[in-house]
């Protein structure tokens, strides 16, 4: 793809996905009417139709791409990293309830040895001439390191979907319906985001990372502040939302964007790759982490709430723990993506300075 379209491209994917976000919510208040008595198990129905939309249109409209040399699955890489992401990922999401069993940190011990065999392995297969699953001379690349770990941190965020939604309809007993309308805030940002990318792209370069982790940390702090001071979200609490939005809107088509400009062509696809991955290990690693610390407070908090309670103190008490949980999840969201400002500083003045070099070298 051209380099001048390439912006310009990336911002309608990130619409679609706004948009997407949006289709999403509202669809899943149809679980409330219980459609072939299947409860909420019905969504995952939905990918059936839209399975053999994708196959269709692929098989329609992606041209036929076939490499010039037939490449083999690495099975260890697969294997290993796998490994890898449950001894780290299943102990973080049942270590909680279980009580922090030693099980639980022997899997988190276990994980290191495991990943360095993983790195071991991929060195192997690269050095036999195969093809590695992760091509390890692409960390070697600065730009792309750090765009893999702003991915990898601002995935992380996304179990604020899911934090959102218990606040909503446990702490606030909302219905689902009207809990999927009061993510429309963030969404309508998250579609605002993407189109004026370009734009904003145009005016400020690659500086579009640290204004769009800027904004997504500003939103969440002030959503967090206003969910602890009022019984229900009010102006600032959407206000918050949409602020969150726009950045996260911004930042979608840009990460992978700019973390590639450095790779080099033949290498592009296998680097898209594996920065597709980590957003998904980002938001798996992001949802059982920051979940677990949600239900943590809340345990904490219910239990000192609930006791001696009764009637609507007691509701006061439950809704005021689910409250200062949601409160600590966006504590948490903001913190990465704040920490994320400091890495996209790193990364642009980095191409600041190769464009520099590269510049006086002709």
């Amino acid at each position: 793809m051209p380099l001048h379209q390439q912006t310009r491209v990336m911002s309608f994917y990130g619409f679609v996905f706004g948009l997407s976000s949006i289709v999403g919510q509202l669809g899943g208040a149809l679980i409330t009417y219980h459609p072939f008595a299947l409860d909420w198990r019905i969504i995952f129905l939905i990918n059936i139709p839209i399975g053999i939309a994708a196959f269709l249109g692929t098989w329609k409209f992606v041209p036929e791409n076939q490499p010039a040399t037939r490449t083999s699955l690495d099975i260890k890489g697969v294997v290993l990293l796998s490994a890898v992401l449950l001894l780290v990922i299943y102990p973080m999401t049942h270590g909680r309830e279980a009580g922090w069993p030693a099980w639980t940190f022997a899997m988190f011990a276990l994980a290191v040895p495991a990943f360095a065999l993983f790195v071991v392995t991929e060195k192997r297969v690269e050095r036999g001439g195969g093809h590695p699953l992760v091509d390890l001379q692409l960390f070697r690349n600065r730009a792309f390191a750090l765009g893999l770990v702003l991915a990898f941190l601002f995935y992380c965020n996304r179990a604020f979907f899911l934090t959102y939604g218990i606040f909503l309809q446990t702490g606030l007993h909302w219905t689902p319906l009207a809990s999927g309308i009061a993510i429309m805030p963030f969404a309508i940002g998250f579609v605002i985001g993407p189109l004026a990318s370009p734009a904003v792209v145009k005016r400020i370069g690659s500086h579009v990372l640290t204004l769009g982790f800027s904004m997504m940390t500003l939103g969440f702090a002030v959503t967090g502040w206003a969910a602890g001071e009022a019984a229900a979200p009010d102006l600032a609490f959407y206000a918050g939302l949409v602020c969150a939005g726009v950045g996260n809107g911004l930042l979608l088509p840009s990460i992978m964007r700019i973390a590639l400009q450095e790779v080099a062509p033949e290498k592009a696809g296998l680097a898209s790759g594996v920065i597709s991955s980590t957003l998904q290990i980002g938001s798996a690693f992001g949802t059982a982490a920051i979940s677990g610390a949600f239900f943590g407070a809340l345990g904490a908090a219910g239990a000192v709430g609930a006791s001696g309670a009764t009637g609507a103190a007691a509701a006061l008490a439950t809704l005021a723990a689910y409250a200062h949980a949601f409160q600590l999840s966006l504590a948490i969201d903001a913190a990465l993506m704040f920490i994320c400002i400091g890495v996209s500083v790193l990364l642009v003045r980095h191409q600041q300075l190769a464009r520099s070099r590269a510049a006086r070298a002709l």
